[in-house]
Protein backbone atom coordinates (compact mmCIF):
# COMPACT_ATOMS: atom_id res chain seq x y z
CA UNK A 1 0.00 0.00 0.00
CA UNK A 2 1.53 3.32 -0.97
CA UNK A 3 2.67 5.51 1.74
CA UNK A 4 1.69 8.92 2.39
CA UNK A 5 4.22 10.83 0.93
CA UNK A 6 5.68 9.28 -2.55
CA UNK A 7 9.07 11.40 -3.82
CA UNK A 8 7.71 14.32 -2.51
CA UNK A 9 4.11 14.17 -4.08
CA UNK A 10 1.25 13.71 -1.16
CA UNK A 11 -0.61 9.83 -2.10
CA UNK A 12 -2.41 9.92 1.17
CA UNK A 13 -5.59 8.87 -0.69
CA UNK A 14 -3.87 5.43 -1.61
CA UNK A 15 -3.58 4.51 2.07
CA UNK A 16 -7.39 5.13 2.70
CA UNK A 17 -8.52 2.39 0.80
CA UNK A 18 -11.65 1.67 -1.48
CA UNK A 19 -14.77 3.19 1.11
CA UNK A 20 -13.11 5.52 2.45
CA UNK A 21 -11.85 6.97 -0.86
CA UNK A 22 -15.68 6.18 -2.11
CA UNK A 23 -17.07 8.31 0.23
CA UNK A 24 -14.48 11.14 0.28
CA UNK A 25 -15.62 11.07 -3.99
CA UNK A 26 -18.69 11.84 -3.03
CA UNK A 27 -17.84 14.91 -0.25
CA UNK A 28 -15.02 16.07 -3.46
CA UNK A 29 -17.87 15.89 -6.50
CA UNK A 30 -20.57 17.87 -5.01
CA UNK A 31 -18.32 20.48 -3.13
CA UNK A 32 -16.10 20.68 -6.52
CA UNK A 33 -18.41 22.94 -8.23
CA UNK A 34 -20.10 24.55 -5.27
CA UNK A 35 -18.81 27.83 -4.09
CA UNK A 36 -17.51 26.06 -0.89
CA UNK A 37 -13.79 24.52 -2.28
CA UNK A 38 -13.76 21.01 -2.19
CA UNK A 39 -10.25 21.20 -1.03
CA UNK A 40 -11.39 22.45 1.87
CA UNK A 41 -13.37 19.90 2.49
CA UNK A 42 -10.90 17.27 1.47
CA UNK A 43 -8.93 18.83 4.22
CA UNK A 44 -12.03 19.25 6.98
CA UNK A 45 -13.87 15.95 6.54
CA UNK A 46 -11.19 13.59 7.30
CA UNK A 47 -9.77 15.97 10.00
CA UNK A 48 -13.38 15.55 11.70
CA UNK A 49 -13.52 12.03 10.92
CA UNK A 50 -9.76 10.91 12.25
CA UNK A 51 -8.48 10.28 8.74
CA UNK A 52 -5.60 10.84 7.08
CA UNK A 53 -5.32 13.72 4.62
CA UNK A 54 -6.15 12.12 1.47
CA UNK A 55 -3.45 15.01 0.15
CA UNK A 56 -3.35 17.40 -2.83
CA UNK A 57 -2.88 15.07 -5.84
CA UNK A 58 -5.89 13.51 -4.65
CA UNK A 59 -8.04 16.78 -4.85
CA UNK A 60 -5.92 17.80 -7.78
CA UNK A 61 -6.77 14.62 -10.26
CA UNK A 62 -10.29 14.51 -8.67
CA UNK A 63 -10.79 17.74 -11.11
CA UNK A 64 -11.35 15.35 -13.93
CA UNK A 65 -14.43 14.15 -12.35
CA UNK A 66 -15.58 17.47 -12.32
CA UNK A 67 -14.42 18.20 -16.08
CA UNK A 68 -16.68 15.17 -16.98
CA UNK A 69 -19.88 16.61 -15.33
CA UNK A 70 -19.09 19.74 -16.30
CA UNK A 71 -18.59 18.66 -20.17
CA UNK A 72 -22.14 16.65 -19.63
CA UNK A 73 -24.04 18.79 -18.10
CA UNK A 74 -23.26 21.59 -20.14
CA UNK A 75 -22.84 19.34 -23.57
CA UNK A 76 -25.22 21.95 -25.47
CA UNK A 77 -23.02 24.65 -24.78
CA UNK A 78 -19.75 23.05 -25.18
CA UNK A 79 -20.92 21.64 -28.81
CA UNK A 80 -22.59 24.87 -29.84
CA UNK A 81 -19.09 26.70 -28.71
CA UNK A 82 -16.74 24.51 -30.25
CA UNK A 83 -18.36 23.59 -33.03
CA UNK A 84 -19.76 27.09 -34.03
CA UNK A 85 -15.77 28.23 -33.42
CA UNK A 86 -14.13 25.35 -35.91
CA UNK A 87 -16.81 26.29 -38.67
CA UNK A 88 -16.22 29.71 -38.08
CA UNK A 89 -12.05 29.31 -38.58
CA UNK A 90 -13.30 27.18 -42.02
CA UNK A 91 -15.02 30.47 -43.09
CA UNK A 92 -12.03 32.64 -41.74
CA UNK A 93 -15.01 34.52 -40.09
CA UNK A 94 -12.74 35.91 -37.03
CA UNK A 95 -15.80 37.87 -35.91
CA UNK A 96 -17.44 35.35 -34.80
CA UNK A 97 -18.83 35.06 -31.57
CA UNK A 98 -18.57 31.23 -30.88
CA UNK A 99 -14.77 31.96 -32.05
CA UNK A 100 -14.28 34.93 -30.19
CA UNK A 101 -15.92 33.48 -27.23
CA UNK A 102 -13.60 30.23 -26.71
CA UNK A 103 -10.25 32.28 -27.63
CA UNK A 104 -11.24 34.70 -24.75
CA UNK A 105 -11.47 31.36 -22.20
CA UNK A 106 -8.29 30.33 -23.42
CA UNK A 107 -6.76 33.70 -23.23
CA UNK A 108 -8.15 33.43 -19.54
CA UNK A 109 -6.48 30.28 -18.74
CA UNK A 110 -3.08 31.62 -18.83
CA UNK A 111 -3.23 33.26 -15.58
CA UNK A 112 -3.99 30.09 -13.62
CA UNK A 113 -1.50 28.00 -15.81
CA UNK A 114 1.14 30.69 -15.47
CA UNK A 115 0.57 30.88 -11.40
CA UNK A 116 0.07 26.95 -11.17
CA UNK A 117 3.30 26.26 -12.41
CA UNK A 118 5.16 28.64 -10.32
CA UNK A 119 3.31 27.44 -6.94
CA UNK A 120 3.18 23.72 -7.82
CA UNK A 121 6.20 22.50 -5.54
CA UNK A 122 4.64 24.35 -2.56
CA UNK A 123 0.90 23.67 -3.60
CA UNK A 124 1.86 19.53 -3.85
CA UNK A 125 3.94 18.80 -1.09
CA UNK A 126 3.42 16.53 1.59
CA UNK A 127 2.46 19.25 4.59
CA UNK A 128 2.24 21.98 2.17
CA UNK A 129 1.26 25.21 4.84
CA UNK A 130 -1.85 25.98 2.58
CA UNK A 131 -3.47 23.18 3.41
CA UNK A 132 -3.31 23.71 6.93
CA UNK A 133 -6.89 24.03 8.32
CA UNK A 134 -5.94 27.67 10.04
CA UNK A 135 -4.99 28.72 6.26
CA UNK A 136 -8.63 27.52 4.89
CA UNK A 137 -10.28 29.13 7.63
CA UNK A 138 -9.11 32.40 7.06
CA UNK A 139 -9.46 31.63 3.49
CA UNK A 140 -13.10 30.89 4.11
CA UNK A 141 -14.24 33.37 5.60
CA UNK A 142 -12.42 36.59 3.14
CA UNK A 143 -14.29 34.48 -0.32
CA UNK A 144 -17.74 34.31 2.13
CA UNK A 145 -17.80 38.06 2.57
CA UNK A 146 -16.88 38.35 -1.01
CA UNK A 147 -19.17 36.37 -2.54
CA UNK A 148 -21.58 38.57 -0.15
CA UNK A 149 -20.68 41.37 -1.47
CA UNK A 150 -21.04 40.34 -4.93
CA UNK A 151 -24.47 39.58 -4.06
CA UNK A 152 -24.78 42.69 -2.30
CA UNK A 153 -22.89 44.89 -5.53
CA UNK A 154 -24.19 43.02 -8.50
CA UNK A 155 -27.10 43.98 -10.73
CA UNK A 156 -27.91 40.91 -11.78
CA UNK A 157 -28.77 41.63 -15.22
CA UNK A 158 -26.42 40.22 -17.80
CA UNK A 159 -26.80 37.10 -19.58
CA UNK A 160 -23.59 34.62 -21.50
CA UNK A 161 -24.32 36.73 -24.82
CA UNK A 162 -23.08 39.86 -22.88
CA UNK A 163 -19.69 38.82 -21.71
CA UNK A 164 -16.74 40.84 -22.97
CA UNK A 165 -12.72 39.95 -23.68
CA UNK A 166 -12.85 42.41 -20.23
CA UNK A 167 -14.71 40.23 -18.10
CA UNK A 168 -13.28 36.76 -19.24
CA UNK A 169 -10.17 38.14 -18.37
CA UNK A 170 -11.44 39.57 -14.89
CA UNK A 171 -12.68 36.11 -14.34
CA UNK A 172 -9.51 34.38 -15.25
CA UNK A 173 -7.64 36.07 -12.91
CA UNK A 174 -10.03 35.45 -10.23
CA UNK A 175 -9.30 31.94 -11.07
CA UNK A 176 -6.02 32.31 -9.63
CA UNK A 177 -7.64 31.97 -6.59
CA UNK A 178 -8.80 28.38 -6.93
CA UNK A 179 -4.72 27.51 -6.35
CA UNK A 180 -5.12 28.53 -2.15
CA UNK A 181 -6.99 25.79 -0.59
CA UNK A 182 -10.44 27.01 0.84
CA UNK A 183 -10.43 29.66 -1.80
CA UNK A 184 -12.58 27.52 -4.47
CA UNK A 185 -12.21 27.80 -8.10
CA UNK A 186 -16.41 27.89 -8.94
CA UNK A 187 -16.42 30.14 -5.68
CA UNK A 188 -13.73 32.90 -7.11
CA UNK A 189 -14.81 32.72 -10.95
CA UNK A 190 -18.86 32.74 -9.36
CA UNK A 191 -17.99 35.86 -7.23
CA UNK A 192 -15.92 37.45 -10.01
CA UNK A 193 -18.71 37.20 -12.58
CA UNK A 194 -21.54 38.12 -10.26
CA UNK A 195 -19.53 41.46 -10.01
CA UNK A 196 -19.29 42.00 -13.64
CA UNK A 197 -23.50 41.96 -13.34
CA UNK A 198 -24.26 38.91 -14.58
CA UNK A 199 -27.31 37.06 -14.01
CA UNK A 200 -26.92 34.35 -10.98
CA UNK A 201 -26.89 31.52 -13.13
CA UNK A 202 -25.08 32.94 -16.06
CA UNK A 203 -22.31 33.80 -13.84
CA UNK A 204 -22.45 29.92 -12.68
CA UNK A 205 -22.63 28.96 -16.62
CA UNK A 206 -19.88 31.41 -17.66
CA UNK A 207 -17.58 29.69 -14.51
CA UNK A 208 -18.19 26.30 -15.86
CA UNK A 209 -17.14 27.00 -19.41
CA UNK A 210 -14.42 28.97 -18.62
CA UNK A 211 -13.40 26.58 -16.22
CA UNK A 212 -13.05 23.28 -18.62
CA UNK A 213 -9.26 24.20 -19.82
CA UNK A 214 -7.86 25.00 -16.47
CA UNK A 215 -9.77 21.84 -14.99
CA UNK A 216 -8.31 19.50 -17.38
CA UNK A 217 -4.85 20.60 -17.49
CA UNK A 218 -4.44 20.54 -13.80
CA UNK A 219 -6.20 17.08 -13.37
CA UNK A 220 -4.38 15.86 -16.49
CA UNK A 221 -1.25 17.14 -15.04
CA UNK A 222 -1.82 15.60 -11.43
CA UNK A 223 -2.09 12.21 -13.25
CA UNK A 224 0.88 12.58 -15.22
CA UNK A 225 2.88 13.48 -11.69
CA UNK A 226 1.24 10.60 -10.19
CA UNK A 227 2.54 8.20 -13.01
CA UNK A 228 6.49 9.47 -12.58
CA UNK A 229 5.98 9.28 -8.92
CA UNK A 230 5.59 5.58 -9.11
CA UNK A 231 1.77 5.08 -7.82
CA UNK A 232 1.46 1.37 -7.31
CA UNK A 233 -1.66 -0.87 -9.22
CA UNK A 234 -3.85 -0.66 -5.86
CA UNK A 235 -3.41 3.21 -5.78
CA UNK A 236 -4.65 3.89 -9.15
CA UNK A 237 -7.50 1.54 -8.17
CA UNK A 238 -8.47 3.50 -5.18
CA UNK A 239 -8.28 6.51 -7.32
CA UNK A 240 -10.08 5.12 -10.21
CA UNK A 241 -13.21 4.77 -7.54
CA UNK A 242 -12.86 7.96 -6.31
CA UNK A 243 -13.57 9.58 -10.01
CA UNK A 244 -16.23 7.16 -10.78
CA UNK A 245 -17.97 8.64 -7.24
CA UNK A 246 -17.03 11.75 -7.69
CA UNK A 247 -18.61 12.43 -11.45
CA UNK A 248 -21.99 11.14 -10.70
CA UNK A 249 -21.67 13.19 -7.25
CA UNK A 250 -20.25 16.25 -9.32
CA UNK A 251 -23.33 16.47 -11.58
CA UNK A 252 -26.32 16.12 -8.81
CA UNK A 253 -24.25 19.37 -7.33
CA UNK A 254 -24.17 20.85 -10.65
CA UNK A 255 -27.91 20.79 -11.06
CA UNK A 256 -28.34 21.72 -7.46
CA UNK A 257 -26.46 24.99 -7.82
CA UNK A 258 -28.37 25.89 -10.81
CA UNK A 259 -31.53 25.25 -8.64
CA UNK A 260 -30.66 27.15 -6.01
CA UNK A 261 -29.28 30.30 -7.97
CA UNK A 262 -32.97 30.01 -10.27
CA UNK A 263 -34.61 30.17 -6.70
CA UNK A 264 -32.95 31.81 -4.40
CA UNK A 265 -29.50 33.59 -4.14
CA UNK A 266 -25.77 32.55 -3.39
CA UNK A 267 -26.19 34.09 0.03
CA UNK A 268 -26.93 30.48 1.57
CA UNK A 269 -23.26 29.52 0.04
CA UNK A 270 -21.76 32.71 1.44
CA UNK A 271 -23.29 32.33 5.17
CA UNK A 272 -21.93 28.90 4.92
CA UNK A 273 -18.12 29.74 4.42
CA UNK A 274 -18.29 32.25 7.13
CA UNK A 275 -19.88 29.81 9.83
CA UNK A 276 -17.07 26.99 8.59
CA UNK A 277 -14.27 29.38 8.42
CA UNK A 278 -15.18 31.05 12.14
CA UNK A 279 -15.58 26.87 13.26
CA UNK A 280 -12.22 26.24 11.77
CA UNK A 281 -10.33 28.59 13.28
CA UNK A 282 -11.51 28.10 16.82
CA UNK A 283 -11.51 24.20 16.41
CA UNK A 284 -7.38 25.20 16.08
CA UNK A 285 -7.03 27.44 18.54
CA UNK A 286 -8.58 25.48 20.89
CA UNK A 287 -7.13 22.15 20.27
CA UNK A 288 -10.53 20.22 18.87
CA UNK A 289 -8.73 19.69 15.67
CA UNK A 290 -5.27 19.22 14.39
CA UNK A 291 -3.96 22.02 12.19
Amino acid sequence: MAGACTEGLDTGFAALGYAKVAFLGVVQGITELLPVSSTAHMRIVPALLGWRDPGSAFSAAMQLAALAAVVSYFWTDVEGLTGGAISAIKRRDFNDWSLRFCVWILIATLPILVAGTLLSKLLNTCNSPLRSLSAIGVAYIVMGALLGLAEVYSRHKRTLDDVTLKDALIVGFAQCGALIPGVSRSGSTFTAALFRDLERTEAARFSFLLGIPAIAAAGLKELYELHKAHLDAHGWSVLAVGLVVASISAFIAIWGLLRILERFSSWPFAIYRVALGIFLLVAVFAHWLPN
